[in-house]
């Protein structure tokens, strides 16, 4: 039943040069996932960046410092491995020892309209992340009933309609896409 979605993760892995690519949902959650496997207490990272991240530090209990940092295609939580490469999906872009979080929403350089991926090198932390992402799952183990013991996780699976357009459209994405600027997102205040 998820034939395409490790079809998918193969070929992205082999695009990016990284041994292992896991499919989610969104940018934001794949973030979400490598971030709760890392544990970080502190971290800091760019001003300008999406909304969902910020508020994403507040629901992990992570605190933050917003700094600076100008960037294009994708920055680093420092801190952490993580990596936010939501605009920038290029042959060979894999950094060493990183979890990179890619975007496929629209206005990105793989447009399947909605998903993520998180490529990265670390065979403990893609078996974690991989259950993590769809309920604690196996997705080998089919049907589900025959898995014993699940982890915790949560419920930011990709669908297979979203993975084969991601195999249709991987051998000719746009590696350059039109650059989006932020806004300072130091002159807000989270609420709650």
């Amino acid at each position: 039943m998820f034939k395409k979605i490790f079809e998918f993760e193969t070929k992205l892995a082999e695009y990016t040069g990284a041994p292992y690519a896991i499919m989610t949902d969104c940018c934001t959650h794949a973030i979400e996932l490598c971030l709760r496997y890392e544990r970080p207490d502190n971290l800091a990272f760019t001003a300008f960046t999406y909304l969902s991240i910020p508020m994403l530090m507040h629901k992990l209990g992570i605190e933050y410092r917003l700094i600076p940092e100008d960037w294009t295609g994708e920055y680093q939580f420092h801190g952490s491995r993580v990596w936010d490469s939501a605009r920038r999906l290029e042959r060979g872009m894999y950094k060493s020892g990183q979890m990179q979080c890619l975007s496929f929403g629209y206005g990105k350089p793989l447009q399947i309209g909605r998903g993520g991926a998180i490529i990265l090198n670390d065979p403990k932390a893609y078996k974690d992340i991989s259950q993590q992402r769809y309920d604690g799952r196996d997705l080998r183990i089919s049907p589900w009933e025959e898995q014993k013991t699940f982890h915790v996780g949560y419920h930011y699976k990709p669908t297979i309609e979203e993975a084969e357009k991601g195999i249709e459209l991987l051998p000719n994405i746009n590696e350059r896409p039109k650059y989006v600027s932020y806004p300072d997102l130091r002159n807000i205040e989270i609420i709650g």
